[in-house]
């Protein structure tokens, strides 16, 4: 595993197993699916042979409210989940992923949804002599997230229960390496729970008339890097940098908004600039054109205890070298040390087309 995956892994773990709250119930789940490949990319029509199958084990973590962001989430669970995906295509293979989720509840807590992040190893990925086929997976490891929309209800029987509903499971490197094309898995799941105290039912924690949070606007500054391949396959991977700032402004408990801007030093694109320059006239790039990019964005920040959720709209003002368009988007996770600094994980694309997973640490002023 690259040093990538195992920090990845780090943090996730960090997410969910960093709360303070004293451990009050504890669940298992596991589920059995079957689905289609989504035909997200015709690059991948040739891989969409059968239908994929698999399970879903779950760990979780209930909670009552010990903590003010589990009443303000309508007390969520938070655990880890293991996802064994058989693709039912030779070239594909099967792929085994691990995962921090949460899962959320509403209409009575009779509907659960569940979001979970985490790191996949594929059995087959693509290989030049071996497995050319396959340009759907560029490494051994790739980020994996998945969703599950379920009818959820426990303890039918001493502490036994079940789950149905829906899933989609989606499996990129974010452009780590090429080729990278991805597949999303949607699909029907039929499962069981098990509460393992036995079913005992414990009584949610209330605070009536919470005061109104309010901040002046605070800045941020945060340094990200990763490493990246452009969509030519062979073409090595490379470092990036991007220096980014941005205010936010609190809009109670749960959110804020942000306004900033970007600069961008992404090296994969100098060498993606001398492939298109030296090999394909016709494009009219020049080999000295700059690489390097600046944009502004707006975003949102949703708070969970010490995590966040961010996502980010951004464009590029400064853009001599055209790469997928002026429009680029940003979604991930950051997660709070202290009153000021926090580490973040974050993937950058454009549209549906990944360009990296950004690794980086911030302070917030």
């Amino acid at each position: 595993m690259n040093w990538k995956c195992f920090l990845f892994l780090s943090l996730l773990g960090t997410l969910c197993f960093s709360q303070d709250a004293e451990v009050k119930k504890h669940t298992l789940d596991l589920s059995q699916f079957y689905g289609s490949v989504l035909l997200h990319n015709t690059d991948i029509s040739h891989l969409i042979t059968d239908h994929p199958g698999g399970l879903i084990l779950g760990y979780n973590r209930k909670t009552y409210g010990s903590q003010e962001w589990e009443e303000l989430y309508n007390y969520p669970d938070y655990g880890a989940s293991f996802i064994y995906q058989d693709m039912n295509n030779p070239t594909l293979g099967e792929n085994y992923g691990l995962y921090a989720h949460y899962n959320f509840y509403f209409l009575k807590r009779k509907i659960q949804f569940r979001i979970g992040q985490g790191i996949a190893y594929t059995t087959n990925p693509y290989d030049r002599e071996e497995n050319f086929r396959n340009n759907a997976y560029g490494s051994d490891f790739m980020s994996s997230t998945y969703l599950m929309l379920n009818y959820h209800k426990e303890n039918l029987i001493s502490g036994l229960g079940m789950k149905g509903g829906i899933s989609i499971i989606h499996y990129s490197n974010g452009n780590f390496r090429a080729p990278n094309t991805s597949t999303n898995t949607f699909a029907l799941n039929l499962g069981l729970t098990y509460d393992l105290d036995g079913g005992e039912e414990l009584a949610y924690i209330r605070t009536p008339n919470r005061e109104k949070v309010t901040e002046p606007v605070r800045y941020n500054l945060i340094l990200r890097g990763g490493l990246n391949e452009s969509d030519v396959i062979g073409s090595g991977q490379y470092g990036f940098l991007i220096f980014s700032g941005y205010a936010d402004k609190r809009l109670g408990r749960k959110s804020a908004i942000h306004v900033g801007a970007d600069v961008f030093f992404s090296s994969f694109l100098k060498e993606l600039i001398r492939f298109q320059a030296t090999s394909f006239p016709e494009m009219d790039v020049q080999s000295d054109d700059d690489y390097k990019r600046i944009g502004v964005f707006l975003g949102h920040e949703l708070f969970i205890n010490k995590v966040s959720v961010i996502t980010q709209l951004g464009y590029y003002v400064y853009y001599p070298f055209d790469f997928e368009g002026r429009v680029y988007n940003r979604v991930g996770l950051k997660r709070y040390f202290g009153k000021q600094w926090f580490g973040a994980i974050t993937l950058k694309s454009h549209g549906a087309a990944a360009e990296a997973v950004e690794f980086g640490m911030g302070i917030r002023l």
